[in-house]
């Protein structure tokens, strides 16, 4: 089993940045798909950004690109979501996820992180 564990979350206002971390335990996920989910009150979780080991690239939605980078470190099993001049909109509750096919680009992840709250005031 593969759990994960997110940190960094918190207040913030526009146009301010945040860095998420996600620690991993148990199997190494060197060869796992990483992403990084979003979830706001009343809303669908969406997806916000991912990195794939078969390739190496990295993907994002829309909404964050060119503002969020995600990177790994596998040596130390932990992948971070860096958060850069962040809006309202972009409150949520950011979820960590692993899933071990190493190409994967769907949103049925595997296995996933409790979440941390991310909150932009205006």
């Amino acid at each position: 089993q593969v759990q994960l564990v997110e940190s960094g979350g918190g207040l913030v206002q526009a146009g301010g940045s945040l860095r998420l971390s996600c620690a991993a335990s148990g199997r190494t996920f060197s060869r796992y798909t990483m992403g990084w989910f979003r979830q706001a009150p009343g809303k669908e979780r969406e997806f916000v950004a991912s990195t794939s080991w078969s390739d190496g690239n990295t993907y994002y939605a829309d909404s964050v690109k060119g503002r969020f980078t995600i990177s790994r470190d596998n040596a130390k099993n932990t992948v971070n979501l860096q958060m850069n001049s962040l809006k309202p909109e972009d409150t949520a509750v950011y979820y960590c996820a692993a899933d071990p096919r190493s190409g994967f680009r769907g949103n049925e992840y595997d296995y996933w992180g409790q979440g941390t709250q991310v909150t932009v005031s205006s």
